[in-house]
């Protein structure tokens, strides 16, 4: 597997993000080198270091295969509803053609992520979940557009802050974190806290029944210290069937790192590839192995003030959950000045949970903490992702990865 510089991001003026991403500081140890307990959250197993909502991928399809199947998948309750364009979101978001938030409805990241999966295999590029397509997708029909996990009891010992508006004000937290366990479960499962709710009526998984009351599950919520959310630690939800989250022991050298993987339902086994094309018309980045297209996501890029820089680029190095320093003066292209600020890092931080530097100055491709936005929102010269997808581009890049920027 190639190896990417990761890189300290410190005085980069960033003309078209507003800032400048700073590496944060990593432990020296390895999460390998870590006992199971120590990783900073209940893993899956030994042998797979996700959280223990993961999807266990790996022996569903194994045991799928042999005509036996996963008995936690066997006996999870039955969904209400067949959703099926949710069902193709997530089997679309397993192999890497991302439908961006994934809401059973069709919409451009939806059908940007069809239109790369009917690239990739041949079909005429529709962007419609018509037959030809269905019938290529037929071999995922097994997996389910959602299955019930159980909330980590962690999730309820874990601070949950308000992100103020005022710049001066974030510079004062420790980190920017999420502001609810509602969003932290969203985000996991690469969805809206309105989704999770639709599946989860009156907070019960949608095919088990409805609570009688809602003020049961309000009490529920202030007993846990999370009167803000709707959901709660120790709590069965129904969520996106979401997969390709498994980490393997001591593929990820960082523990923190490990940690952001684990928190957004992304896995270490990432294909590498050798050119991102980023399309401004079409607002897609798309991924080659030489020439066959293995990966889609589609992302915000650039402004009428702060355009998509076309061309040809390198990637330099990876900032992982960077610190980020404000500056107004490069916010604005120079027409003001005032306070800089050095914001911490986390999910809801200016460009999210990673940093991929490019060699077109002031100009890289990073997360963001409104993934609902992307496609539909200009950044400010950047390339913007959702924080899920620009993980996963992360573990897909190296220096060797060609960066072409068209119209």
């Amino acid at each position: 597997m190639r190896k990417l510089l990761t890189i300290a991001v410190s005085s980069i003026a960033l003309a078209a993000c507003g800032g400048s991403p700073e590496q944060a500081e990593q432990p020296e140890t390895t999460a390998s080198a870590e006992p199971q307990t120590d990783y900073g959250y209940e893993t899956y197993s030994e042998d797979n270091l996700a959280d223990t909502m993961a999807s266990n991928d790996d022996r569903y399809m194994t045991e799928a295969s042999d005509g036996g199947g996963d008995s936690a998948q066997k006996s999870d309750t039955p969904d209400s509803e067949k959703r099926p364009v949710m069902q193709a979101q997530v089997v679309l978001d397993r192999i890497g053609f991302g439908p961006g938030v994934i809401d059973g409805k069709m919409g451009m990241s939806t059908e940007n992520a069809l239109m790369g999966f009917q690239e990739a295999n041949d079909l005429d590029t529709t962007g419609k979940l018509d037959e030809a397509t269905k019938q290529a997708l037929a071999e995922w029909d097994r997996i389910p557009a959602t299955r019930v996990v159980t909330i980590p009891a962690s999730w309820g010992e874990q601070d949950y802050t308000d992100i103020p508006e005022d710049t001066a004000e974030k510079a004062k937290l420790e980190r920017l974190g999420y502001k609810s366990l509602d969003e932290r479960l969203a985000e996991r499962f690469h969805t809206t806290v309105d989704v999770l709710k639709q599946l989860n009526p009156g907070g019960k998984p949608a095919g088990m029944g409805v609570s009688q009351t809602a003020s049961s599950d309000s009490a529920s919520e202030k007993a846990q210290g999370q009167s803000s959310s709707f959901f709660t630690a120790g709590q069965q939800v129904r969520v996106p069937n979401i997969g390709g989250d498994r980490i393997a022991k001591g593929a990820i050298e960082k523990a923190d790192w490990q940690r952001t993987l684990a928190s957004l339902g992304v896995g270490s086994d990432q294909p590498q590839v050798d050119k991102i094309v980023v399309s401004k018309k079409g607002d897609t980045l798309k991924a080659y192995q030489g020439e066959k297209l293995v990966a889609l996501f589609t992302v915000s890029s650039g402004s009428s003030e702060f355009p998509l820089p076309l061309g040809e680029w390198d990637i330099l190095g990876i900032a992982h959950n960077p610190p980020y320093s404000y500056d107004p003066e490069v916010l604005s292209g120079g027409s003001r000045d005032g306070e800089e600020y050095t914001l911490p890092p986390g999910p809801n931080g200016p460009v999210g949970i990673v940093w991929i530097d490019l060699s077109k100055e002031h100009y890289g491709i990073h997360g963001t903490p409104e993934p609902e936005t992307i496609g539909r929102a200009q950044s400010h010269g950047c390339v913007r992702l959702t924080n899920w997808d620009a993980a996963r581009l992360a573990g897909m890049v190296s220096q060797q990865t060609q960066v072409i920027f068209e119209a």
